[in-house]
């Protein structure tokens, strides 16, 4: 009954308190995500050639760089043609933040997402309100591929402080609105487990979240230690690649198949797993997304690199932006009627646990708010876990780098580690790249045998 009410009730006025249009956006798009194929390439066209136009027309960066390209708005009469226009990376985000934003939406109230992702590049993308609000109702349409209901409640295995963002109004709506609860992935340990089974045994969660590294602990012990006492209607796995051995000992603990889901902060949810499990849908009411086979990358001949244009986002346009990952992508239907497109599986992306001489692990993904974005003139960072007490921490350094920083990694490294950990600071032009053609932001075989270990 909380559920129903919650669902039919406080979630409807919420979002009318707010003038928030995400739950009409969510029955838009629970209706046309069985259209055909065919259907679903055409409004993605209607949406791309307006968002090209829109950025011709309002965006210093594209007019300038387009000019020097060639290209022009009226240049974009198929999707093929899309591949005429330059590619839009990281960097060019970093340098150009300003001129890719939109004079049409200047003094508006827009919503930075900051972020180093699992590249350990930091930058910040800002996105406009209706932009926000679309996004948010694709993110709930895919939550519910998983089997979990709208309304009922979310148990999160995420990133540090999370829970304690915000006013007392923010935990308020948290609790009651959302009804969330956090397990802090930021130094994992026995206790941290035991406590966040008991509290969801006491509170049955709807749907379980979370990196796909924290899922795999989480059930790993309460497999071992309380078996059949914890089953959520879904368990959403994202942020870094699942593999099938934890997807194993996932599903054996909770009693539930997982759903892989793929996305990033930039442009929020790309692709996700439905309930047939055969692959990952594109959200393409939101995005575009093309692959660059590249014969060089490691994933089969088919693998190439994912390119992303966001469809809604006014406020600062990115328009084949290079994600920075690896896709094998996919011609087949979904036996599950969505004409949503597919990609086979998302390769080359991982961020490794680091384990610390106390035993506790710490999520690479949570470990990126840290060091990529809080260490003053660290262009890009990478963490390797060379034994149980050593690390190296490669640095690209860049303007504003100096003795403060290395204080502050210091200091990081201490209150993150513990004081048995050594660290040796390595200043370099580049981080190595994989063969997959990624960047990895932390590198541990120490966490990784450790997590191992734990697979039957």
């Amino acid at each position: 009954m909380i559920s129903l009410a919650n669902r039919h009730l406080l979630q409807p006025f919420v979002a009318w308190k707010a003038d928030s249009p995400h739950l009409k956006h969510l029955r838009t798009l629970e209706r046309t995500q069985f259209d055909s194929l065919d259907v679903i390439r055409e409004r993605q066209f209607a949406a791309l050639r307006d968002v090209v136009r829109h950025a011709e027309q309002t965006v210093p960066y594209y007019r300038d760089r387009w000019s020097l390209a060639g290209v022009r708005a009226d240049s974009l009469r198929t999707l093929d043609d899309l591949a005429r226009f330059p590619v839009l990376t990281k960097s060019d985000i970093r340098t150009n933040a300003d001129r890719l934003r939109s004079e049409a939406y200047r003094g508006e109230v827009l919503y930075p997402k900051t972020t180093s992702g699992s590249t350990g590049v930091p930058l910040t993308v800002h996105w406009d309100e209706e932009s926000k609000a679309w996004k948010r109702a694709c993110t709930l349409r895919s939550d519910q591929w998983s089997g979990w209901q709208f309304g009922t409640r979310v148990a999160r295995l995420w990133g540090h402080g999370t829970a304690d963002r915000g006013g007392w109004k923010a935990r308020l709506r948290r609790f009651f609105v959302d009804r969330e609860s956090f397990l802090n992935t930021l130094g994992i340990d026995r206790r941290r487990l035991r406590g966040f089974a008991d509290h969801l045994r006491r509170r049955p969660p709807g749907l379980l979240f979370g990196h796909a590294h924290s899922l795999y602990l989480f059930a790993a012990f309460v497999r071992k230690h309380c078996r059949g006492t914890i089953s959520p209607d879904g368990v959403i796995s994202a942020a870094m690649t699942l593999h099938d051995w934890q997807r194993g000992v996932i599903e054996e603990a909770f009693g539930q198949p997982v759903t892989n889901r793929y996305g990033c902060e930039e442009v929020s949810l790309i692709a996700c797993e439905c309930e047939e499990h055969r692959g990952l849908h594109l959200n393409s009411d939101s995005v575009y997304c093309e692959v660059v086979p590249d014969n060089r990358l490691s994933g089969g001949p088919k693998a190439g690199r994912l390119l992303v244009t966001d469809l809604t986002n006014r406020a600062m346009p990115l328009i084949r932006y290079q994600v920075g990952d690896v896709v094998i992508p996919s011609e087949r239907t979904c036996p599950c009627g969505r004409g949503l497109p597919l990609i086979e599986s998302v390769v080359g992306r991982e961020a490794d646990y680091v384990l610390t001489p106390t035993g506790a692990l710490i999520s690479g993904i949570s470990l990126t708010d840290h060091f990529a974005t809080e260490i003053r003139g660290a262009s890009q960072v990478q963490i390797v876990q060379e034994k149980l007490t050593f690390l190296r921490l490669r640095m690209v350094p860049g303007e504003g780098f100096g003795p403060d920083s290395h204080q502050q990694i210091e200091t990081l490294v201490r209150n993150t580690f513990g004081p048995q950990m050594r660290y040796e600071v390595e200043l370099v032009d580049a981080i190595p790249q994989e063969s997959s053609g990624k960047y990895r932001f932390c590198v541990s075989p120490v966490a990784t045998a450790y997590l191992r270990s734990l697979a039957p």
